[in-house]
C-alpha cells in the first residue's frame, strides 16, 4: 500500500455565452504527475446547457469535447498536444480561454485512489445534486 497522492484537476465549463458568464459544469480533468494519471471524464446536461441558450448546438459541442478525454489519452490520434508529456497536456488543457469552452482555476488533492476521486468530483462539481429527504 502507498500514501496518497497528490493531484491536480480542474472543472470543465461550458459557457454558452461568454458575455454572459454564466456556465454550466460538464466535466472534470484530473491529473497526478508521480502516477502518470491524466484523464477527463464529460457529462453534458443538455436541459441545464438549454436553460442558459436554448439555440445551442449541442451536436457541435459534444464533438468539441470529445476532444478533451483524447488528448488526455495522448497518442498521435490526439497530435499534436497528444504527443506531449501528460503534465504539459494537462497543462494546454486548462489554459485560460475566452471561448465557449472553459476551465476553472487548478485545485490541487490529496487521495488514495485517483480513480475513485475522479467520480467523487464529478458527483460534487459536475452532476446536480441528488434531493433528499427532510428530516
Amino acid at each position: 500500500m502507498h500514501g496518497h497522492d497528490t493531484y491536480d484537476y480542474a472543472v470543465i465549463r461550458v459557457v454558452p455565452r461568454v458575455e454572459r458568464e454564466e456556465f454550466v459544469n460538464v466535466g472534470i480533468i484530473l491529473s497526478c504527475e508521480r502516477a502518470g494519471f491524466l484523464e477527463a471524464r464529460i457529462e453534458l446536461d443538455e436541459t441545464r446547457l438549454r436553460a442558459l441558450d436554448p439555440t445551442l448546438d449541442i451536436e457541435s459541442l459534444s464533438r468539441h469535447l470529445e476532444t478533451i478525454p483524447a488528448i488526455c489519452r495522448g497518442g498521435e490520434s490526439a497530435a499534436p498536444i497528444g504527443l506531449l508529456e501528460p503534465r504539459a497536456r494537462f497543462h494546454w488543457l486548462t489554459a485560460k480561454r475566452s471561448s465557449i469552452i472553459q476551465t476553472s482555476a487548478v485545485h490541487m488533492g490529496r487521495c488514495n485512489d485517483l480513480p475513485a476521486t475522479l467520480e467523487h468530483l464529478m458527483d460534487r462539481m459536475v452532476r446536480p445534486p441528488k434531493a433528499t429527504a427532510p428530516r
